[in-house]
C-alpha cells in the first residue's frame, strides 16, 4: 500500500514521507490531528495495528460462520437488536445501516473537521477491537492522503450511540455513495473513489456498525478547538499585557508571591506569562503610586485567565484519552475470545468537557471586551474619547466595542451547556444521550468569537499606546505592538474599519502574533 504513504497538498506538491504519521490506535496526539487536518500530513497504518485488526476480524468471521447471536453482527441495531439476521444477509445489513443512518442536515462541516473525523475513525479502528479488516482503514487513509473529503452535514448527531448520522455520511463515500469534496468541487461518492483509485467497498459483517458507532465527530471538533483554545489563551495574555501598558497598569499584582499563596497551576502560569511579556519595560518595575490597584480586568488577569488555562488542560486530557480509545459497540477481545456489548460510544465525557471549554474560553472574551471599554472611555483611560483626537467629526474606535459586546453576548447564549439536555432515541432503547456534538460546535464558535474580541482589544490597545504618554515597553508587549502596527496603521481619522478588524483577527488566528512575541521573549509555557 505504498500509495497510502503519499499525500498531495492543496497546490499539488507531493509531501515528504518523513512527515507521515503512523496510526496504531494508541499514540495519536492532538498536534498530529491538527497536522493531518490542516496541513494534510500523510498517514499510514502501522504493521502492529494491522495484525491486531486481523485478529478481531477473524473473530467476526467465526461468529457469522457459527451463527452466534451477537449484537450488530448477526442482529439488527438499536431497538431491532432482538431481530436475528442470517449470514447470507450480513453484508446487506451493514450497507443498509449506513444508508439508513445518513440523515444529517445543515451546512457541511469544514474540510479540516472532516479530515480530523476520518483520521480519528481510522485510529480507533486500528486499535483492533472493532472487528473490521485493515482494508477498511486503508480506504479511509487513501481518501485522506488523496485529499478526497466526504460531504458531512453538521447537524443530526445526539452524541450516543456515538455520532451516527455524520459518520454514516463519511462511510457512504467508501461505498461509492453520497458526496465528497475534491479540490474545491463537490463530486459524487462514485467519482470520489475513482479519484482515489479505489473500487467501491463491500462491507462485511460488523464493518458498517464499526464505522458509524463512535465519538469521532465531537472528538475531531474538540481536538481542533482545544488546540485553538490554547493559542487563544496565550494571545489573551498578550492582549492583557498590552492593555496594562496602554492604561499604565500596576504589574505588582502579577508578583510571584501573590500567586504562591494561591497556587492554582493556571494562575501561576498566567502571572508568569504577564511578567515575561512586560519584562524589560517601565511597568514591570514600577511601584504603586497614588493609584494602589487596578480594575479587575487588569489586576485579576492571572486569576481569571488562569482558571481558563486549567480548564483547557483538563479538556486536553479528556481528548487525548478519547482519540486513542475504542468507542464502538460491541467490542471484540481476541485474547479472551469474548465479545462484550458496552457503552463506549456515549459522548458524555466529551460533552461535559467541551461545554466546560466553551464556558472557560468565553471568559477570556468577557475580560477583553471590558478592557476595550476601559480603553475607549476617557473616564477610565485618561485618553481621548474612543481613541480619536478629533472626536465628533470622527467616531474613532467607538463601534469596535459594540462588535465586541455583541460577540460577548452571543457567547453567553452559546455557553449554555448542551450536556444537561437529553432526548431519548430508538424507541427508548437509547434513553439518555450526551448532545456532545452540539457542545463541540458551540465551543468552536465561542473560540472564534473570542479571537475576534481579542483582535479588537489588541487594535484598541495599540491605538491607546500611540495616544498615551510613552514609556519604555516590555520586550514582549513592544514586539506585539510592532507586529500590529506592521499590518494596521495608526487611526488618525475615520476610515473603513472592518479590514483592520480582519487583519487583526488573522494575526490572532494564524498564531503569527503569538509566534513573533515568543520569538522575542521565549515560549509562554
Amino acid at each position: 500500500m505504498a500509495a497510502l504513504l503519499r499525500s498531495t497538498s492543496r497546490d499539488g506538491i507531493q509531501k515528504d514521507l518523513i512527515n507521515s504519521i503512523g496510526l496504531d490506535g494508541e499514540s495519536l496526539s492532538i498536534e498530529q490531528v491538527v497536522r493531518v487536518a490542516r496541513q494534510h500530513a500523510p498517514v499510514f497504518l502501522e504493521p502492529a495495528a494491522r495484525l491486531s485488526m486481523e485478529k478481531s476480524h477473524r473473530m467476526v468471521q467465526r461468529i457469522v460462520a457459527e451463527k452466534q447471536v451477537v449484537y450488530g453482527i448477526t442482529t439488527g441495531f438499536g431497538k431491532f437488536s432482538n431481530v436475528v439476521i442470517s449470514p447470507a444477509q450480513a453484508e446487506l445489513l451493514q450497507k443498509n445501516l449506513v444508508m439508513s443512518h445518513a440523515v444529517g442536515t445543515g451546512e457541511p462541516f469544514d474540510r479540516e473537521i472532516v479530515r480530523a473525523v476520518m483520521l480519528l475513525r481510522a485510529n480507533t479502528l486500528a486499535k483492533g477491537y472493532s472487528g473490521v479488516r485493515p482494508l477498511v482503514v486503508e480506504y479511509l487513509l487513501q481518501l485522506l492522503n488523496r485529499g478526497v473529503h466526504p460531504v458531512v452535514p453538521e447537524q443530526g448527531s445526539v452524541g450516543a450511540s456515538g455520532d451516527l448520522a455524520p459518520l454514516a455520511h463519511v462511510t457512504l463515500v467508501l461505498l461509492g455513495l453520497g458526496e465528497a469534496e475534491y479540490r474545491g468541487k463537490r463530486i459524487s461518492g462514485a467519482k470520489a473513489l475513482e479519484v482515489a483509485g479505489l473500487p467501491p467497498l463491500t462491507l462485511q459483517a460488523k464493518e458498517g456498525l464499526a464505522l458509524t458507532n463512535g465519538t469521532q465527530v465531537m472528538g475531531a471538533i474538540g481536538c481542533l478547538a482545544v488546540y485553538d483554545a490554547e493559542l487563544t489563551a496565550k494571545t489573551a495574555s498578550i492582549a492583557a499585557a498590552l492593555a496594562v501598558e496602554a492604561l499604565d497598569g500596576l504589574a505588582i499584582a502579577f508578583d510571584p508571591r501573590v500567586q504562591r499563596v494561591r497556587p492554582h497551576a493556571g494562575q501561576v502560569r498566567c502571572a508568569a506569562h504577564l511578567r515575561q511579556l512586560l519584562a524589560g519595560g517601565e511597568i514591570a518595575t514600577r511601584s504603586a503610586g497614588p493609584r494602589v490597584q487596578d480594575a479587575y480586568t487588569l489586576r485579576c488577569t492571572p486569576q481569571v485567565h488562569g482558571a481558563t488555562l486549567d480548564a483547557i488542560d483538563y479538556v486536553r486530557d479528556v481528548l487525548e484519552i478519547e482519540i486513542n480509545s475504542a468507542t464502538d459497540n460491541p467490542l471484540l477481545f481476541p485474547a479472551e475470545g469474548e465479545v462484550i456489548s458496552g457503552g463506549n460510544f456515549h459522548g458524555q465525557p466529551l460533552a461535559l468537557a467541551l461545554d466546560f471549554l466553551g464556558m472557560a474560553v468565553a471568559e477570556l472574551g468577557s475580560m477583553a471586551e471590558r478592557r476595550v471599554a476601559r480603553l475607549l472611555d476617557p473616564a477610565t483611560s485618561g485618553l481621548p474619547a474612543f481613541l480619536t483626537t478629533h472626536g465628533g467629526l470622527n467616531s474613532g474606535l467607538m463601534l469596535t466595542q459594540y462588535t465586541a459586546a455583541a460577540l460577548v453576548s452571543e457567547n453567553k447564549v452559546l455557553a449554555s451547556p448542551a450536556c444537561v439536555d437529553s432526548i431519548p432515541t430508538s424507541a427508548n432503547q437509547e434513553d439518555h444521550v450526551s448532545m456532545g456534538p452540539i457542545a463541540a460546535r458551540k465551543a468552536r464558535r465561542i473560540i472564534r468569537n473570542v479571537q475576534q474580541i481579542l483582535a479588537i482589544q489588541l487594535l484598541c490597545a495599540a491605538q491607546a499606546i500611540d495616544l498615551g504618554k510613552r514609556h519604555k515597553m516590555g520586550r514582549g508587549t513592544a514586539r506585539a505592538y510592532e507586529v500590529i502596527r506592521s499590518e494596521i496603521p495608526f487611526l488618525d481619522r475615520d476610515r473603513v474599519l472592518y479590514p483592520d478588524l480582519f487583519k487583526a483577527l488573522e494575526l490572532v488566528q494564524s498564531g503569527r502574533l503569538l509566534q513573533a512575541v515568543e520569538d522575542e521573549v521565549g515560549v509562554l509555557e
